[in-house]
């Protein structure tokens, strides 16, 4: 799935979810090139009912008889946010932007933490955090840093949607570069949701010789993805009822056995794209815990 498709799915499913109103959703594929008629074409293949058409963007509502919400993330995300700071580092179109968090006690490995769409959010900041606490250095760059950071941005998604593969690829790769400087002789993961997920599989596509292991969760790979002259031991995470990513899961894996890769591609049963978000309306806490788990026992087993 390419970039820009995968993005304006996303919009389109937000609004399908109730996160958007129908205007809002039209307006910001209108900013990420579809026509009117794509558009709206776009939002009913996703299953939007316009029939009611939302007056105002309201959360998602459960079904009849679903159990009650988790009461939070189950780890301390103040704790996780306060090892966080702001930084700058050098890309080659100007500073790139990110939170980084250094390892308490001697650093295990380095891990870069990329993004789902809405761009550098707490979420992934206490992503960075958490991997910190546990002993990881994290940086949880931000790719709207282009865009003058997510925080000036504006539609982050639409924002993202402007930039080039090559231009994401490049900051990331500047990333890990610094991740490089700031702990040496350290092997480095990465490690991206959603879009970020897909992120992780473009860097392995392209090139990143200096990744040990990489973990994208419910990423979707390009159509012609190659992993050849990789090394990363790679984790994929993939949600039970995520059709969507699900559908480019067998290609990756015969890219994976062709490069010679160790890996394995978990599926997770019962949790939908984006179990892992504690701020999102489809987060799984018991799901969630046991892919941490997964998170730390695998860079635990490749990164030492």
């Amino acid at each position: 799935m390419a970039l820009h498709e995968y993005l304006v799915t996303e919009v389109a499913l937000d609004h399908v979810e109730g996160h958007l109103t129908r205007r809002e959703a039209l307006a910001r594929l209108a900013r990420m090139g579809l026509s009117v008629s794509s558009a709206v074409a776009l939002l009913a293949a996703c299953g939007a009912d316009e029939s009611t058409p939302p007056t105002a963007a309201s959360p998602a509502a459960s079904p009849p008889g679903s159990p009650p919400a988790p009461a939070g993330p189950g780890y301390d995300v103040a704790a996780a946010l306060a090892r966080t700071e702001p930084v700058s580092f050098p890309g080659d179109a100007g500073p790139v932007l990110g939170a980084f968090a250094a390892a308490q006690g001697r650093p295990k490995g380095a891990v870069l933490v990329v993004h789902e769409n809405r761009g550098l959010t707490d979420h992934i900041r206490a992503v960075a955090g958490r991997l910190a606490g546990d002993g990881y250095a994290a940086l949880a760059i931000d790719l709207l840093s282009r865009k003058g950071g997510t925080a000036n941005a504006g539609d982050a998604t639409a924002a993202l949607g402007e930039l080039s593969a090559v231009e994401l690829l490049s900051d990331l790769q500047s990333g890990l570069d610094e991740l490089t400087g700031r702990v040496p002789d350290t092997k480095l993961g990465a490690m991206g949701f959603c879009f970020g997920g897909g992120m992780v599989w473009a860097l392995l596509d392209a090139g990143a010789p200096n990744l040990a292991a990489a973990i994208p969760f419910y990423g979707p790979t390009a159509t012609d993805a190659d992993f050849t002259g990789q090394q990363a031991a790679v984790l994929g995470v993939y949600a039970e009822l995520d059709d969507r990513v699900n559908a480019s899961r067998p290609r990756t894996e015969t890219a994976l056995i062709a490069a010679g890769l160790t890996h394995e591609l978990a599926v997770f049963p019962g949790v939908d794209h984006a179990f892992f978000n504690d701020t999102g309306p489809r987060f799984d806490a018991a799901a969630a815990a046991d892919a941490y788990r997964r998170v730390l026992d695998w860079f635990g087993t490749h990164l030492a």
